[in-house]
C-alpha cells in the first residue's frame, strides 16, 4: 500500500476532486483503490494506492502527473523537475522553488538572479522585482527547473529554468497574445467565471499548467489585465497574474532576450 506525493498541489479538500475523477476514469476496470489528501506543510497532493494493480496505477501516475522526489539524496544534477514558486527573495537575489523535497527537511531549489537575467533578459541587469512583474512570477506559479547543483552537506539546491519552461515562454512571446494565469482553480471554475462575466468571446483557449493552474489565452487585442476585475471576484480563492508579450518585448526594446 504505497503512499506517493504527486507533482501537483491543492489548497483545500474540495480541490482534490480532479484527482478523484482521474482515478475513476484512468483506472476503470482495475483492482485499485486510491485515497488522496493534502500534505500538511506545502499542500502537495499525496495518494495512497491499494489493490492488486497498484504497480500499474503507480506507473501511470509517475508518467502522466509525475512524482515528487521527496528526498534530497535522490535529486540528480541536470535532472528536470516541476516545482512551484514558494517566494521571491526579499533582497532580490533569487527565487525559491518548491520541488517537493521534505527530507531531511524542506529544501527549496534556488534560482539565482543572474540565471534569470541570463535566460530571460539576455544578461541585462534587470531587478528581480521587474522580472517578476514582466513574467508573472508569484507564489504557487508552476515552473520546470533544471538542477545545476545539489549540496547534501549544506542542504541546498541550485537550479535554472529548464528548456521546457523556456520553450513555453518562447511560444507565448511569439504568439503576441496576452495570457491570464490563474492559480488555484479548476478548469470548470475558470469556465464558469468566464461565462458569468460574458468574457468567452475574448478567449482563444485555456492551457493547463497543472491540475489547478491554467493559462487563459486571450484573443489579439484583449488585455489580460482587464479580465482580472471581471472574473477575479468569481475566483476569490485563486491568484491571478499576467503574461504580456508586448510589454516584455517593449521593455527589452526589441533586442535579443533569449525568449524571442
Amino acid at each position: 500500500m504505497p503512499t506517493v506525493t504527486l507533482l501537483e498541489k491543492a489548497y483545500d479538500a474540495s480541490q482534490l476532486k480532479p484527482i478523484d475523477n482521474l482515478s475513476k476514469t484512468a483506472f476503470e476496470g482495475l483492482d485499485i483503490h486510491i485515497e488522496s489528501r493534502i500534505s500538511s506543510s506545502r499542500k502537495w497532493i499525496e495518494v495512497t494506492i491499494n489493490g492488486e494493480d497498484e504497480k500499474i496505477a503507480l506507473s501511470y501516475l509517475a508518467k502522466e502527473i509525475g512524482l515528487s522526489p521527496a528526498k534530497l539524496d535522490v535529486v540528480e544534477r541536470f535532472s528536470v523537475l516541476k516545482g512551484f514558486i514558494e517566494k521571491l527573495d526579499r533582497n532580490g537575489n533569487c527565487i525559491l522553488v518548491d520541488v517537493g523535497i521534505s527530507y531531511p527537511e524542506i529544501i527549496d531549489a534556488t534560482i539565482p538572479l543572474h540565471e534569470l537575467q541570463a535566460q530571460l533578459t539576455d544578461g541585462r541587469k534587470v531587478a528581480l522585482s521587474k522580472i517578476a512583474e514582466l513574467f508573472g512570477f508569484c507564489r504557487n506559479l508552476p515552473l520546470f527547473v533544471k538542477i545545476l547543483n545539489v549540496d547534501e552537506e549544506n542542504k541546498s539546491i541550485e537550479a535554472m529554468l529548464a528548456e521546457k519552461q523556456m520553450m513555453r515562454y518562447r511560444s507565448w512571446t511569439r504568439s503576441l497574445l496576452d495570457r491570464l494565469i490563474v492559480l488555484g482553480a479548476t478548469l470548470d471554475d475558470i469556465g464558469l467565471a468566464l461565462r458569468a462575466a460574458r468574457c468567452e468571446r475574448d478567449i482563444v483557449s485555456i492551457e493547463p499548467l497543472g491540475i489547478l493552474e491554467h493559462a487563459v489565452t486571450c484573443k489579439l487585442g484583449t488585455d489580460a489585465a482587464g479580465l482580472i476585475p471581471k472574473i477575479g471576484r468569481r475566483l476569490k480563492h485563486a491568484t491571478l497574474t499576467v503574461y504580456n508579450p508586448r510589454r516584455i518585448m517593449g521593455f527589452l526594446e526589441g533586442g535579443s532576450t533569449g525568449i524571442s
